[in-house]
């Protein structure tokens, strides 16, 4: 059975891309699932992370179908076709990886014409779960990279998902957006009470290993009593600071595909992903 997680945060920088990136391919490569990273983000970094910035640009380029076709269902003319087309849910999905134990990586890929949804948003959060319900049989874990705004796109995320997970820098301000995502949940959830959304819980990353710095230990005690006043789970695995992270990601690899990051940092890496998937109850 699929299960889909949103990773969320409506305070940006908080490294919540590159966390997502790390966990589709822990995911894939180190427990074998069948994975499906959507990007909701019109930024794209995730599909650049994944894709490359030259193979993603030559994507976009070939007027390739990205989640934009998913929230307007259907194609518009290119040179080649000359008139509106339905949406194949196989035109939006760009196949990555595939392992001979049948895990696999694939991406749904966005662009910034994504914004424009914003823009008319009437009638389309449906559309996001009504074009994961088509696919998600083929898939053990479906992961959303969502922006950090409260508009369509997150309501569409909420709609798709079984859990969300909250990464969280700490740093000054750290627990600024964290307010406004609990009232989103809890307004969410008052409207839509047949749907089953739960806090996966909030992942600490960016912390100095060692001399932390006092706003860093203010901040996680900050976010920790936050956390605890809405009843949100707070991971005590944590993905310390490394600029192996950004790194890597800029050239298409995990942190545990990364030659020159320390062992210790992948371990470390691998406790949190791991805790990950068993909180979502996908391993």
């Amino acid at each position: 059975m699929s299960v889909t997680v949103s990773l969320i945060n409506m305070k940006g920088g908080v490294g919540k891309t590159t966390l997502a990136f790390n966990l589709a391919w822990y995911a894939a490569w180190k427990a074998n699932l069948r994975v499906l990273a959507v990007d909701l983000d019109p930024q794209s970094n995730l599909s650049q992370y994944f894709m490359g910035a030259e193979k993603y640009v030559e994507y976009l380029q070939a007027d390739k179908a990205t989640v934009v076709e998913v929230f307007e269902q259907f194609s518009s003319p290119k040179a080649g076709s000359g008139s509106p087309t339905p949406l194949n849910p196989d035109d939006v999905i760009h196949h990555l990886h595939a392992w001979d134990d049948d895990s696999l990586l694939d991406l749904v890929p966005a662009r910034l014409e994504l914004a424009w949804t914003l823009k008319n948003p009437t009638e389309k959060a449906h559309l996001l779960p009504q074009f994961l319900s088509k696919v998600s049989q083929n898939y053990d874990l479906i992961l959303i990279d969502c922006p950090p705004t409260e508009s369509i796109l997150t309501t569409a995320a909420y709609r798709s998902s079984r859990y969300v997970a909250v990464p969280v820098r700490p740093e000054f301000l750290a627990t600024i957006g964290l307010p406004l995502l609990a009232r989103s949940l809890d307004e969410f959830k008052m409207m839509h009470q047949d749907q089953s959304l739960e806090m996966a819980g909030i992942i600490f990353n960016g912390l100095r290993r060692s001399n932390t710095p006092p706003e860093q230990t203010k901040s996680l005690s900050d976010v920790t009593n936050l956390a605890a006043s809405h009843g949100w789970p707070v991971f005590d695995e944590v993905a310390h600071h490394s600029d192996s992270y950004p790194a890597g990601s800029r050239q298409g690899d995990p942190i545990f595909r990364t030659d020159y990051a320390r062992d210790y940092v992948k371990g470390e890496f691998n406790k949190v992903a791991k805790r990950f998937l068993e909180k979502v109850g996908a391993i």
